[in-house]
């Protein structure tokens, strides 16, 4: 809301992306902790041990995840080239291009996660409803899957936000170089370290949400993989006397901790967002 409403500075293709992505980690806060984490401890049959839901919950699941990290990633696309080049600013850095962009990534984190329909089946055994991969599914069916979900949702952002922050960290050390060499022209002199400021405030923002995406969802990554596609996805994942659950659940957090502090993040990186939250703040409490 105060991203929307309030002065923050922003370009407006930058507000409406970083609202999107304030959605979409709401969405997996609301599916995945809330909906489906907190209930499994609480209920011991929850809804969505039965159908359809069973067969449902990993579609919206998925769907909300990968909408979070793509997001990341076309944000970070986004001030790359905003950062780079002046040219292709103009077309890419907009509000309709974002608008597109944004509703683009939603509806295809949705589709590639629906095959989860068909891997999911609601079972009664030991007097207890559960939802399960269907014992009958293929093993390749089910290996593709965990392949398939890995590859778009880690490996994929991870090489482009690399590639994207290192490129981005080259042309700040080359610009100041640049800039240091121009020290003759008073002209110049007074114009760059305004330019030098924009520039550090958006290498910042962009280095911290997608850097903190990349160190937070590394854990899950590795652990899944291991999990899914080795003799270990026969494991009871209840036992912690097995350090590869520990690992796996460590690195579920970390991974789900990274949709509650995308937004944290943005507040300890931009002051004028932190001067309008507290006049915010302010305002409700006088």
């Amino acid at each position: 809301m105060i991203i929307w409403r309030r002065k923050c500075k922003l370009s407006r293709s930058s507000t409406f992306y970083l609202m999107a992505i304030s959605v979409a980690d709401n969405l997996v806060l609301i599916f995945v902790v809330v909906l489906e984490l907190s209930v499994k401890y609480h209920q011991q049959e929850p809804f969505w041990s039965y159908e359809p839901w069973c067969s449902l919950r990993d579609i919206f699941n998925y769907g909300a995840y990968n909408a979070m990290t793509w997001l990341v990633v076309v944000f970070t696309v986004e001030r790359f080239v905003a950062i780079h080049t002046w040219k292709m600013k103009t077309k890419i850095c907009t509000l309709r291009c974002a608008a597109w962009t944004t509703m683009a990534v939603f509806f295809f984190s949705h589709i590639f996660a629906i095959p989860y329909y068909w891997s999911n089946a609601s079972v009664y055994a030991n007097n207890q409803t559960r939802c399960i991969y269907k014992p009958e599914a293929p093993t390749q069916f089910i290996h593709a899957l965990v392949w398939l979900q890995t590859l778009q949702a880690y490996i994929l952002p991870f090489i482009i936000i690399l590639t994207l922050n290192g490129l981005t960290l080259r042309l700040i050390s080359l610009s100041n170089r640049v800039h240091i060499t121009a020290d003759l022209n008073s002209r110049v002199n007074k114009v760059m370290p305004l330019l030098r400021s924009r520039m550090r405030k958006s290498v910042v923002l962009l280095v911290t949400v997608s850097m903190s995406f990349v160190l937070l969802s590394v854990t899950r990554a590795i652990t899944q993989i291991i999990l899914r596609t080795t003799h270990m996805y026969s494991l009871d994942r209840n036992d912690y006397n097995l350090q590869i659950n520990i690992a796996a659940d460590t690195g579920t957090m970390l991974s789900l901790s990274n949709a509650a502090a995308n937004m944290y993040l943005y507040v300890c990186t931009q002051s004028k967002f932190r001067q309008e939250f507290f006049a915010c703040a302010r305002q409700v409490s006088f």
